[in-house]
C-alpha cells in the first residue's frame, strides 16, 4: 500500500512539474520541501553521477522536448523513492557505448542485457509480498534498443542505448531505489 501511495504522489508531482513553464530561468530550479513528515526533491538536475555511473567519454546531454533530465526523491518514515533519469547522445556507435556501460555496471552485480522496440526504459517496481526485492528480468527481448540492467526491483541501474538514424546513438541512464519504512 505504501508503495502505491508513493508512486501516486510521485506521478502527481511529476505531472505538476511538467505543467510548469519551461523558460530558461525555470530549467535549473528544483523543488525542495523538507518537513517533519518527510523530504521531497523534484528537479532537472539529474546527471550520470547522480545515476551512479560515469558519463561515457565525449557524450553530451540530449536536448529535445522528450529528454528533460529528472531527479526525483521522496523520503518519509514509511517509504522512500529515488528516481534519476538523464539522457545523452554520442557520436560513437551503440556497440562502444554498450561495452563501456556493461563494464561499468558490473560493480552493481550481474548485468542483464535486454532488447526492446523503443527507449521507454522498462523500470520494474512491484509491491513485495515476501519482503524480498525481486530480481530484474527482460519484459521483451527483440528490437533495436539495448537495455543493460543490474540490481533488483528496489535498487536498479539501467542504461538504454538506441542507435540514431545517422551515426552515433542516444542513451538513457536510470537509477531507481525504493524502500518501505521497515527497511530503514
Amino acid at each position: 500500500m505504501h508503495r502505491r501511495l508513493a508512486l501516486t504522489i510521485a506521478s502527481i508531482l511529476l505531472l505538476a512539474a511538467a505543467a510548469l513553464p519551461q523558460d530558461s530561468d525555470n530549467q535549473n530550479k528544483a523543488l525542495d520541501v523538507q518537513s517533519s513528515v518527510g523530504d521531497l526533491h523534484v528537479g532537472a538536475d539529474a546527471d550520470a553521477k547522480k545515476a551512479g555511473l560515469p558519463l561515457y567519454p565525449g557524450a553530451r546531454p540530449k536536448h529535445d522536448e522528450n529528454a528533460d533530465p529528472l531527479n526525483f526523491g521522496i523520503l518519509t518514515e514509511s517509504f522512500g523513492l529515488k528516481l534519476v533519469v538523464a539522457k545523452y547522445e554520442s557520436d560513437d556507435g551503440p556497440d562502444k557505448v554498450i561495452a563501456y556501460y556493461r563494464n561499468k555496471l558490473k560493480k552493481y552485480g550481474k548485468v542483464l542485457e535486454c532488447h526492446s522496440q523503443k527507449d521507454g526504459v522498462d523500470v520494474q517496481s512491484d509491491d513485495k509480498k515476501s519482503g524480498e526485492s525481486k530480481e530484474l528480468k527482460c519484459e521483451q527481448n527483440s528490437g533495436p534498443v539495448t537495455e543493460l540492467k543490474v540490481g533488483t526491483e528496489d535498487n536498479q541501474h539501467i542504461v538504454a542505448i538506441e542507435p540514431r538514424d545517422s551515426e552515433g546513438c542516444t542513451f538513457s541512464l536510470v537509477y531507481l531505489y525504493s524502500r518501505k519504512g521497515d527497511e530503514i
